[in-house]
């Protein structure tokens, strides 16, 4: 008999990417169907982003997304971070108890304080493990990029524990993609595709329209090597790589079987522009029918919110004696 565990996950609410989709939300949809799954929409963490949007109607547009990709509100908690107060009452009890080294050991903190050194990005882990310990999550979806921050919870909770000399947390455990496909920046292959790229050409949006994702395909990087004849012959090509690598996961083929077929750059965009009308079209239907349907969005939000606020409090109030009696 399979056991269920509860899974935490979340993305910051701004517009998502092919990346979103393919390193977590497709993981997301099979998780859901044997575990208790809670999804949050990190609007919280991207005060720190400085998106300049609104954040409730980004947080709208996030939400519909999640349910236009496949999150049944039947079967997962969807709901908004800043609408369960406990996630910053925590984030301050555990404050208390994280030493400074930890956090100068943060990679994201020293990669991005020259875009932005506040104290928010700095304390960063501590608001991700309190959004992860609140909901006693035993398993976190995370890509390689954010193991670390899955270590660092997990310190914190076996040191919080130690010193309460009783199991006040569970400690979680990464859960690693079982997928290889890590979606790379069309301008730079080394480079994960991210939302926070400069240029707008370096990703596919979920919401892209049949002319901007031509204009981003057409204009992604390849190189002028010999068309590769064997997955060993694409070694120290990222750029070739990503696309082939896009192409692979939306036709579930494997890389061998693309290079066959494919055979050049030419046909490689053509398929590939092709392959992500079929994949987005579905999707962007769905979703531009929950943006009409405002209503409904918000009720699951409402709902998602009122339950996870429920859970959190059971969570925080045993927890909050060993810091306050």
């Amino acid at each position: 008999m399979t056991v269920t565990k509860r899974i935490l996950s979340g993305i910051q609410p701004s517009p998502l990417h092919i990346g979103n989709y393919f390193g977590a939300i497709h993981q997301w949809v099979s998780l859901q169907k044997e575990n208790e799954c809670f999804f949050c929409i990190v609007d919280l963490h991207s005060l720190t982003a400085n998106y300049h949007t609104s954040l409730a109607q980004a947080s709208f547009e996030t939400a519909a997304m999640y349910l236009a990709c496949g999150i049944d509100p039947k079967q997962s908690t969807l709901f908004i971070q800043s609408s369960v107060p406990y996630h910053t009452q925590l984030l301050w009890l555990l404050a208390t108890k994280t030493p400074l080294g930890w956090l100068n050991r943060m990679t994201q903190f020293k990669d991005n304080k020259a875009k932005d050194e506040s104290l928010g990005l700095y304390t960063y882990p501590v608001l991700m493990a309190a959004d992860i310990l609140l909901y006693d999550a035993h398993l976190v979806p995370v890509g390689e990029d954010q193991k670390q921050h899955i270590e660092f919870t997990r310190d914190l909770a076996l040191r919080v524990n130690g010193l309460a000399e009783k199991d006040l947390f569970v400690i979680p455990e990464p859960m690693m993609g079982k997928s290889n496909t890590r979606v790379m920046s069309l301008k730079d292959g080394t480079a994960k595709m991210s939302k926070s790229d400069p240029s707008e050409l370096s990703r596919l949006l979920m919401t892209d329209t049949r002319d901007a994702i031509v204009r981003k395909i057409k204009g992604a990087k390849t190189d002028s090597e010999p068309w590769p004849n064997t997955p060993s012959d694409l070694v120290g090509r990222p750029e070739m790589t990503n696309l082939l690598s896009l192409l692979s996961v939306l036709k579930n083929q494997s890389m061998t079987e693309i290079l066959q077929t494919v055979q050049s750059c030419k046909n490689l965009k053509e398929m590939l522009m092709e392959e992500m009308f079929l994949f987005l079209n579905p999707i962007q239907a769905k979703y531009h029918d929950l943006i009409r349907d405002r209503s409904f969005v918000l009720d699951v939000l409402n709902q998602g919110n009122t339950y996870a606020q429920e859970v959190a409090y059971g969570t925080f109030d045993r927890i909050q004696h060993f810091f306050m009696d």
